[in-house]
């Protein structure tokens, strides 16, 4: 996943979230796994997931599909969900993408699956801005998980105010993609109103088209993520550190009680 990324903006603390156009605008969806580069940070979830034996995973936010194809592609039942429509189509494409349940929609909307895992990659679990949303979506997952399989996410620790690198990062970036030619990316905008941080990256394309998408993230220290998995049904089992970023995540492993 890019350095930040999800949600939309504007978003308050009373919005529930919604994809950004990084993930619905068909234009940038077919763009975001140049824009992502290689995802190391999947291996851990593949890891853990081989861990406790896993064999049916719900990838929730699955976006452009990268980790729900490979799994599927090792032999595991996945089903994918995420509101963006356009990802999915990307997703569906992919090699192994026939063998994923593609759901456009959200963890609410699934019915009970008895999966033995369930995960959130990336910034997915960051993306639910307000208590109510973020109850929900880990009651949601919480039915589709048989008892004692596991759920799987990261989020970004607060105390290390990756935020600070986010505002300072104001370059110019160029990638070369695929069908599509180049397209250059910059930051232009971002605001902070903690626990909430919203950021805006401009991309224009060589035929002049300029489109905007915006993010807004929700940190929660571990004290709030241990509660609000236990108010869920879930019992904490581990917090790691991510390979990929040590110190900057917590990797949660949380088992359905």
């Amino acid at each position: 996943m890019p350095p930040r990324s999800t949600a939309a903006h504007p978003l308050q603390p009373t919005q529930p979230a919604r994809p950004d156009a990084l993930y619905t605008d068909p234009r940038l969806a077919a763009c975001y796994d140049t824009f992502d580069g290689e995802r190391d940070d999947l291996d851990h979830y593949r890891a853990i997931l081989g861990e406790h034996g896993a064999r049916s995973v719900l990838d929730v936010g699955c976006g452009t599909g990268s980790l729900a194809t490979s799994l599927a592609l090792e032999g595991l039942a996945v089903t994918g969900v995420d509101p963006a429509r356009a990802s999915l189509e990307i997703a569906r494409a992919k090699p192994g993408g026939d063998a994923v349940t593609w759901v456009h929609g959200t963890a609410e909307e699934l019915p009970t699956l008895e999966a033995d895992a369930a995960v959130m990659t990336g910034n997915v679990a960051q993306v639910f801005v307000t208590d109510e949303a973020w109850a929900g979506a880990l009651q949601a997952i919480r039915r589709t998980l048989r008892d004692g399989g596991v759920l799987v996410f990261e989020s970004r620790r607060p105390e290390r105010r990756a935020w600070e690198e986010w505002a300072a990062d104001t370059a110019e970036s160029e990638h070369e993609v695929q069908g599509i030619g180049r397209v250059r990316t910059r930051q232009v905008g971002f605001e902070m109103a903690l626990p909430l941080v919203t950021f805006a990256d401009e991309f224009r394309f060589e035929d002049g088209t300029t489109l905007t998408s915006s993010s807004t993230l929700r940190w929660r220290n571990e004290a709030e993520l241990r509660s609000t998995l236990d108010d869920a049904g879930f019992a904490v089992s581990e917090i790691r550190e991510a390979p990929d970023r040590p110190g900057r995540e917590f990797v949660v492993i949380a088992r359905a009680v």
